[in-house]
């Protein structure tokens, strides 16, 4: 019995070798888009930029939708000072790219004063916040990768999910998402 079961994984496995290479992405990536396409400036791939916390917008450039999850790319243009609390991410690092304002970033104990042209990395799993420190607008692109599921907790954010919820349901929205807050963030403004 467990005889047949290895010869048809076998033969399974041949047939997938004899496949030309570029069939293999098919099958590893099934829905993962073919074909490059641009995203405009001011524009969000979808024309439906995120909105959150009183004016943040968020566009985006790269959805995970396009990677299979691999990576998601957005812009985020921030109004008011301060940032997300303390947080760490159990399987995302975290890439900001400053291109308009500055930003207090801490990662773990080091924190980094990053203005227009600074790109900042932050590991998996390593807790870290952000701020926005100067008057009028920043603007950010930050990259998360892998993606996660970052993208659907900023669009269920949008939508109000955690508007009357409790620390603790907040709590388990950010590990349902894969993600979770360890305290006051540096120029903390509450947010998610």
């Amino acid at each position: 019995m467990k005889r047949d079961y290895f010869f048809k994984q076998l033969g399974l496995a041949a047939a997938i070798l004899t496949l030309p290479i570029k069939s293999w992405s098919n099958l590893i990536y099934p829905t993962r888009i073919k074909e490059g396409f641009l995203v405009k400036s001011e524009e969000d791939r979808f024309h439906k930029p995120i909105t959150l916390f009183e004016g943040d917008v968020f566009t985006t450039k790269i959805s995970s939708k396009d990677t299979d999850g691999r990576l998601y790319v957005f812009d985020s243009l921030r109004i008011k000072k301060g940032g997300p609390a303390m947080h760490f991410h159990y399987d995302q690092d975290e890439v900001w790219k400053v291109t308009e304002g500055e930003f207090l970033i801490k990662i773990g104990e080091q924190v980094f004063q990053a203005k227009a042209g600074d790109t900042i990395y932050g590991p998996r799993g390593v807790p870290h916040s952000f701020s926005k420190t100067n008057e009028g607008p920043a603007r950010v692109t930050i990259t998360f990768q892998p993606a996660g599921l970052m993208e659907e907790f900023f669009i269920a954010v949008a939508q109000g999910k955690l508007k009357d919820a409790s620390p603790e349901q907040q709590q388990e929205m950010r590990k349902k998402h894969g993600f979770e807050s360890v305290g006051e963030g540096i120029g903390y403004q509450k947010k998610f």
